[in-house]
């Protein structure tokens, strides 16, 4: 691995159900603040569940024309704001004046795209005809516009796609992003993800399988990841951006570098539609191709950001994994799973979580797992549920598993100059 280029995260952008940008984002998860509650979007009254993690208080206008945003799903309105906070920060926009545009690139993950313009458009086509379906629907639907947006935004010619994998898509988009800056096609890549999907059909399509909580009457405790109690995820919205360049491109310009970004392990389950494989197989893959990919150690691992969703099947058996990949080391590192404060965002998850974990290494505080009361047998682990834990961090883990058995780990390093 040597002769690879390492990688190194230069900006993060963050709209969360718990904040607009990395900031307050970061000091809502580091005080265990929830962000559900009672869905704004559409009338839930007769939904059996009726809340959700939605982001709140977001002006589109902040980072849009108004045009441009009346003409961009909210998913796509996300990811122009966490681009152009992730660009802000890493000072991308003044070095795009020296960058050839063809070695900058932009990966984004989602997995549903712009599923609120569907399902107005739709009910526009059954009410009123073909004829009152907008012009714009298309390109304000499909799953890549947002790439391909910011692509135009900041003149970027370099690999420019979409990646769709369910709940591991962003973290896809980042592993894609890595490895094409790996082998030479870019110097800097934009890669991230984003969701909008707290819509009537979303909602109802997860109560429907029994996938998400019931906890109505308390929206604020409903994810509680590795409780004993848990019924199911809270589902969440929003975007995560990062910026990775090469630590010679960075050290070069003089950008910050947050974290490097050290290893990607994907797999397949090869097992079910939506349920984990037992003993959690296919993450174990994942774990060790991330940990192998970064030349990482069990004993190096101290931070876990769990995949987490607060459901039966799924937190048993990530416990399962990573006890089996990490072995005796696994008692010994902090856990947790930071949707018991976002939700799940769903595609923007992976991102999300990989940028908190760049957080986690740069800053040394780890953000707890809240709502766990009650202890489960078979997950046993150090789930940090006491409150955020102020730490060294030399390295962390993040998984991120999706409907379909796509399995995704990122291997995130702390950056100490050398």
């Amino acid at each position: 691995m040597s002769d690879r280029p390492r990688v190194v995260v230069t900006g993060l952008g963050l709209v969360t159900p718990v904040g607009l940008d990395v900031e307050s984002t970061w000091s809502a998860l580091l005080t265990g603040e929830s962000g559900a509650a009672p869905i704004t979007q559409f009338d839930a009254s007769e939904y059996p569940v009726r809340f959700a993690c939605e982001v709140k208080g977001f002006d589109p206008e902040s980072y849009m024309e108004r045009k441009e945003a009346r003409r961009a799903d909210r998913f796509l309105q996300f990811a122009m704001a966490t681009a152009a906070q992730a660009t802000a920060q890493a000072g991308l926009e003044q070095a795009m004046e020296s960058i050839e545009p063809e070695r900058v690139g932009v990966i984004v993950g989602s997995g549903i795209g712009g599923l609120s313009t569907l399902e107005d458009q739709h009910a526009k086509l059954l009410g009123k005809g073909p004829g009152r379906v907008s012009p714009f629907f298309i390109p304000m639907f499909i799953g890549d516009m947002a790439a391909g947006m910011i692509s135009m935004r900041y003149g970027a010619q370099g690999p420019n796609y979409a990646t769709v994998s369910a709940c591991a898509s962003s973290a896809h988009a980042v592993g894609a992003a890595l490895r094409a800056i790996r082998v030479g096609e870019a110097d800097v890549m934009i890669a991230g993800g984003t969701e909008a999907t707290v819509t009537p059909l979303c909602m109802a399509g997860f109560a429907s399988m029994k996938a998400l909580s019931e906890r109505n009457e308390s929206p604020e405790t409903a994810s509680r990841p590795f409780d004993a109690t848990r019924d199911g995820f809270v589902l969440g919205e929003g975007s995560a951006m990062l910026i990775l360049e090469t630590l010679d491109h960075a050290l070069g310009r003089g950008a910050p570098i947050i974290a490097e970004l050290a290893g990607f392990g994907q797999s397949a389950d090869a097992y079910h539609m939506t349920a984990p494989s037992p003993g959690g197989a296919g993450a174990q893959i994942a774990m060790r191709g991330a940990m192998r990919d970064g030349g990482l150690t069990a004993d190096e691992i101290d931070y876990v950001n769990a995949h987490g969703t607060s459901t039966p099947a799924n937190d048993a058996t990530e416990t399962a994994a990573l006890k089996a990949v990490l072995g005796d080391r696994a008692a010994n590192v902090r856990v947790s799973s930071t949707k018991s404060m976002t939700g799940h965002t769903l595609g923007a998850a992976g991102a999300l979580e990989a940028a908190i974990c760049a957080l986690v290494c740069n800053r040394g505080s780890v953000p707890p797992t809240i709502n766990y009361k009650t202890p489960d047998p078979e997950c046993d682990l150090d789930y940090t549920v006491a409150g955020k834990v102020d730490t060294e961090v030399r390295a962390a883990l993040t998984n991120s598993f999706g409907f379909g058995g796509h399995n995704v780990c990122l291997a995130v390093r702390r950056w100490d100059g050398e």
